[in-house]
């Protein structure tokens, strides 16, 4: 039942509750000690007057009760202190004589049979201590019964009013009540202060979920701390909002990239698509009978069809390597791969002075794939730089990675372009009229075939002027 109310509802029942259930027990153990305290009391006030009420009851001139089944006032005997009634009675229950000591309340009904101790120790009295009601009304009183040892065949009840001890456990009970109803109160009050004060952050969270729902995943739990349970709860929302917003923002950033990798790839697919339909038509316009429109056509033709093809394999390439497929793992000298790389750049360009510190390096990877990585970083030397510019190729092995270098001293480009160079489709130069050739995707394949064999690349600024690209690939054992 209680599950249908807020946690606050639930907390302040819970303390009031139990705070009742103290109450009432504390109560409880009061009222019982007091009433046995004043019980107590009166029977030893009792057993203290007995003595004097016996002799009133055992007068010597009237012998063994002889004054018959008479009811005298007070006055004519002197009262026995903390007495208010006796009386004299056979084994069997018949009265034989009763006096009245104080007041004129209703006497006590006395019972028939007492359960008196039949046997009695050091010549002592039996004695039974009981509670009756009165003959009449509500009053009660506590009775002693005894019967002497001298004296076998009678009881002597003495019984004094328990007025006095029900009126103070009867104020007793009304300030117990007063005072539980005060304490409940006020507990209730500064219980409802404590729960608000102690769900205040988990209302903060409630707020910062609903602006976060809303669209804000900058939000955080405020105050979170670790001292508390609610301020350890925050830390962990604030934890997983710091994962949730970093998701969110890597998916509209892939989303980001891929909307405009589909642009580019459509865009650089778009433009040899286009010189072979010019060509197709040139052809279609009666160049087969020109020789020398044909020979252009042809050769228009099958130069934009390599090119596009080389577009199309690459993006293969980088499409298979964001799926992580597995390359081809073979033990591979990197510096002989370099240097085979280094050949071939001599020869394509001759007039570029190329310095090369190879030093063996082996690594578990792709042959032609590495072999890629250094064709396309010297490819992009020789576009981005003049002719005649100075470069160098080093290959070493350094703490367990074989890290290969290339450095020219060409334009180079700034820091915030060093942060970019391996996106794809991306170029220092933006111009789309790619005099510098290639399409922005040389880079790419550099850092996504270094991450495929479980290295990276980064680029820099060359110290002097320049650009520095390191790629580094751990070794093999």
């Amino acid at each position: 039942m209680l599950g249908r109310f807020s946690l606050r509802a639930r907390l302040l029942v819970g303390v009031v509750l139990l705070a009742a259930v103290g109450l009432a027990v504390a109560d409880a153990a009061t009222y019982v000690s007091l009433r046995s305290f004043q019980i107590d009391q009166a029977d030893a006030a009792l057993a203290a007057g007995h003595v004097q009420v016996e002799h009133m009851a055992y007068p010597p001139t009237h012998g063994f009760g002889g004054s018959g089944d008479s009811d005298r006032s007070s006055a004519d005997a002197p009262p026995a202190q903390g007495i208010d009634w006796y009386a004299v009675t056979t084994l069997g229950g018949q009265v034989v004589f009763k006096h009245r000591l104080v007041g004129d309340d209703p006497p006590p009904k006395l019972p028939r049979h007492v359960n008196i101790p039949a046997k009695a120790s050091h010549g002592r009295e039996r004695v039974a201590y009981f509670t009756v009601h009165a003959t009449s009304g509500d009053d009660s009183y506590r009775v002693r019964a005894s019967i002497d040892p001298l004296r076998p065949g009678r009881i002597l009840f003495v019984a004094a009013s328990l007025n006095g001890v029900n009126d103070t456990l009867h104020r007793l009970l009304m300030v117990e009540l007063l005072v539980s109803a005060a304490v409940l109160v006020a507990i209730a009050a500064l219980g409802l202060w404590v729960v608000r004060l102690g769900l205040r952050p988990l209302r903060q969270i409630e707020a910062t979920a609903a602006t976060i729902a809303s669209g804000d995943l900058s939000q955080r739990v405020e105050r979170a701390e670790p001292r508390t349970e609610v301020g350890r709860l925050g830390l962990s929302l604030n934890a997983m909002l710091a994962q949730v917003e970093s998701a969110f923002k890597a998916r509209e950033e892939s989303e980001g990239r891929l909307r405009r990798f589909i642009a580019d790839a459509s865009h650089e697919l778009r433009t040899p698509l286009a010189a072979i339909r010019a060509y197709a038509e040139l052809f279609g316009r009666g160049a087969a009978q020109r020789p020398d429109d044909l020979e252009r056509s042809m050769s228009g033709i099958s130069r934009e069809s390599e090119r596009m093809s080389v577009l199309v394999d690459d993006l293969l390439l980088l499409a298979r390597l964001d799926e992580g497929r597995p390359l081809e793992r073979t033990p591979v000298d990197l510096a002989e791969i370099a240097g085979e790389a280094v050949d071939a750049a001599r020869v394509v360009d001759h007039d570029r002075p190329i310095e090369a510190s190879l030093e063996p390096a082996m690594v578990l990877g792709d042959r032609d794939r590495l072999r890629q990585v250094v064709d396309n970083l010297l490819a992009n030397v020789r576009s981005h730089t003049p002719p005649g510019t100075d470069v160098e190729v080093g290959v070493h092995s350094i703490g367990g990675n074989a890290v290969l270098r290339v450095s020219d001293t060409g334009p180079g480009f700034t820091e915030e372009q060093a942060t970019r160079v391996f996106q794809r489709f991306y170029r220092v130069d933006s111009s789309r009229a790619r005099a510098s050739g290639g399409v922005g995707l040389g880079l790419s394949i550099v850092a996504a075939v270094a991450q495929a064999h479980g290295g990276d690349a980064i680029a820099r600024p060359t110290l002097g002027g320049g650009a520095t690209f390191v790629v580094t690939i751990p070794a093999s054992s």
